[in-house]
């Protein structure tokens, strides 16, 4: 497995939004994450890339314990990651926004920045043809120097795919891909994430969009009130019990 999660914990004071989840995600495929709002998701992708500490657990990533490390440590093992709002620069270009990506992968410093040494240059001409290079792959490389306050949210979507990319990461975690874009657009999305597995890459995606869940994932992880509550194939979880209550009242629907 290429990430092993055991008795995963996360309390914050007296809410605890992450209890006691063992989870496993293989290598080369798509894992889905999902469950009713407020079901513990964003805080469970959270403790993974390390922007939280567990309460309680561990997380193995390739082998290696990754539980308590932070979350530059934790991006350069391989580990990357979009927002469910996405953090961009809204005021800089596409490109400048990608740019920054790739210099996780870089060991230039304030000293080389200053004096313009060769491995600053050097590095500077990598991360620029990495971020060609995966703004290429997401298919927004004609719009390299665009604003991004002047693109669309499928495209600003897009942009934060191609800098988790830009990281070269092993897994990337996509917390609501789809969210905020029309039917044809998730379409396109959705080839892009089938895109991303079929040239190497691991996939973990929280998505509410049941239908494109269904039909993209190759296994599912159900979550509700921070505890895993199913787990399996799309037609095992659509025909599980606990599953259909959990989304009853819900603004999701679990059959596709």
């Amino acid at each position: 497995m290429l990430l092993q999660i055991e008795k995963l914990t996360k309390s914050f004071g007296g809410l605890t939004a992450v209890n006691q989840v063992d989870a496993n995600i293989e290598k080369g495929k798509i894992t889905a994450v999902i469950g009713p709002n407020g079901a513990g998701k964003s805080t469970f992708f959270n403790l993974i890339s390390g922007f939280h500490q567990p309460t309680s657990g561990h997380i193995s990533f390739q082998g290696e314990d990754i539980t308590t490390l932070p979350v530059e440590k934790v991006a350069r093992l391989g580990i990357g990651r979009t927002f469910q709002t996405t953090h961009l620069f809204e005021q800089q270009t596409i490109m400048d926004n990608v740019l920054i990506g790739h210099r996780l992968r870089t060991k230039s410093g304030l000293f080389d920045a200053i004096f313009k040494t060769k491995r600053e240059k050097r590095e500077q001409k990598q991360c620029k043809e990495k971020a060609e290079e995966v703004l290429s792959f997401v298919g927004l490389l004609h719009a390299a120097y665009t604003s991004v306050s002047s693109i669309t949210q499928e495209e600003k979507k897009r942009v934060a795919i191609a800098l988790a990319l830009a990281t070269d990461p092993e897994i990337v975690l996509l917390d609501e891909p789809a969210a905020g874009v029309n039917p044809d657009e998730t379409d396109g999305l959705v080839q892009l994430i089938r895109k991303m597995v079929s040239h190497g890459k691991t996939v973990c995606l929280i998505e509410h969009k049941m239908p494109m869940i269904m039909s993209l994932a190759d296994h599912i992880i159900v979550l509700n009130h921070g505890e895993k509550i199913a787990e399996g194939t799309p037609e095992e979880i659509q025909l599980n019990k606990n599953v259909i209550e959990a989304y009853l009242g819900g603004d999701a629907h679990v059959s596709a």
